[in-house]
């Protein structure tokens, strides 16, 4: 199991698990991500612009729906379709989300061919930003 951390200028830190990993092991390490950031603040947005890009209005939705929890693309492209009441292939949510993480919004975690995410919360951004000075 690999998680992936990425701050606002792109650099990446992993934490990378071998042999058998528990659930009670990847709670504790997501715990101490969870910790080090605190609680996000998400922005709420009660209707969606036109003017908004589909990635804005996709991290909208990510911080609206998702300010504490795991989620998966799919979670993304089902909130985004009832909310938003536009279309959207799985893959370009996967896209969107994928850019996020490399812009230090999203913590990005694989588990095989399971993708999922998290939001990162403002405080361990400021955590993150000496590492990379």
């Amino acid at each position: 199991m690999k998680v992936e951390v990425f701050d606002e200028s792109g650099n990446r830190y992993v934490i990378s698990f071998e042999g058998r990993v528990t659930r009670d092991k990847a709670q504790k390490i997501f715990d101490m991500i969870e910790l080090l950031g605190g609680i996000p603040i998400a922005e709420s947005s009660a209707e969606y612009s036109q003017n908004l890009s589909k990635i804005d209005k996709t991290f909208f939705i990510v911080k609206k729906n998702f300010p504490l929890a795991w989620f998966s693309a799919r979670d993304v492209q089902e909130a985004y379709e009832k909310e938003v009441g536009e279309p959207i292939n799985l893959s370009t949510v996967l896209t969107y989300l994928s850019r996020l993480s490399e812009r230090g919004m999203l913590i990005k975690s694989r588990n095989g061919n399971k993708v999922l995410f998290k939001l990162i919360s403002h405080e361990l951004r400021e955590i993150v930003r000496p590492l990379r000075e």
